[in-house]
């Protein structure tokens, strides 16, 4: 993952490509988010979680009348 932070022009370009037009106001917050979120996913990668097994999920029945 790059350092170099997404512009508000790149922003544009690429929300183009992915068909979903921007208006020109929303170009610099748009980028904005995106540059936090590339920020957040380059620390999550850093983290070391060793022999951590990943978690498990479970969901218990719950009992229902079938009303709504």
């Amino acid at each position: 993952m790059s350092d170099v932070e997404l512009t508000a022009t790149e922003a544009a370009r690429w929300a183009l490509r992915a068909g979903l037009p921007l208006e020109s106001e929303r170009h610099a917050e748009v980028a904005a988010t995106a540059n936090h979120i590339h920020a957040v996913v380059r620390t999550l990668r850093e983290l070391d979680f060793g022999e951590t097994p990943p978690a498990t999920h479970t969901v218990e029945a719950e009992d229902t009348d079938g009303s709504l």
